[in-house]
């Protein structure tokens, strides 16, 4: 082929990709990024994702969240927030299972699964009460045992990271653990809190337990029922 001729074909390529009326290409728009409603939950669908202090990806490490826990159940974390960074990536704001309670990280929301949480509980520490609710409604309202003194179920902020069915009878008939710590480091999981059934219903209304919330047993079965993992948990004082 001539280069005079190679040199038609490469004008006429040029021509056919170019704008009509020789305007500047225009840029190609950002993909639209769907934010879930907060606060939502989800397992990490990826081996290990680092959460980190801002949403951005030289944020400051907080941790490292692999997606099977320890125990090879899978990790869920719930998100209470999201950020579009510069580049049109969304990230998500968790509330965190780790020491001091009420630590916060933001990860992708690629790394993560979320659907918006329709169950809460709330402990109320003074009153010594739990609330079940769904979808608003309450489903729930019964007596709680508490942490005694110098061992207080910690207020705050939390959410369900595991449910199961106990070996030792004295957790009743149902379980689950919580995002908070207490202040016992040498207790199993290094503190953490649960909310469990119990066989010593009669010490239900009392501040007894290590940081732990007791609950009868039928409590514990509503428990089952209405509360997913990732379920928001708020310990107040009233």
């Amino acid at each position: 082929m001539s280069r005079l001729l190679l040199t038609a074909v490469a004008i006429a390529a040029w021509i056919m990709l170019a704008p009509a009326g020789g305007e500047a290409a225009k840029p190609k728009p950002k993909p639209v990024v769907t934010v879930p409603a907060f606060p939502a939950a989800g397992p990490i669908v990826v081996p290990t994702t680092i959460a980190r202090a801002e949403p951005r990806d030289n944020g400051r490490r907080v941790a490292v969240i692999h997606q099977f826990r320890d125990d090879y159940r899978e990790q869920y974390v719930l998100a209470v927030a999201g950020k579009i960074d510069a580049h049109g990536a969304l990230w998500v704001k968790l509330r965190l299972q780790l020491r001091p309670n009420g630590t916060f990280g933001w990860i992708r929301a690629t790394t993560v699964k979320l659907a918006t949480t329709h169950a809460a509980i709330i402990v109320h520490r003074g009153q010594r009460k739990i609330d079940i609710l769904r979808d608003g409604k309450l489903v729930g309202r019964a007596p709680v045992a508490i942490g005694a003194p110098g061992r207080e179920t910690p207020l705050g902020k939390y959410y369900v990271t595991a449910r199961f069915i106990p070996d030792d009878p004295f957790l009743g008939v149902f379980a689950v653990e919580t995002s908070a710590y207490s202040k016992l480091t040498e207790w199993p999981g290094g503190g953490l809190v649960g909310i469990h059934g119990t066989s010593a219903p009669q010490l239900l209304g009392q501040a007894v337990s290590h940081g732990c919330v007791r609950v009868s047993n039928a409590t514990a079965l509503l428990l089952r029922k209405y509360v997913p993992l990732g379920t928001p948990i708020s310990i107040v004082a009233n």
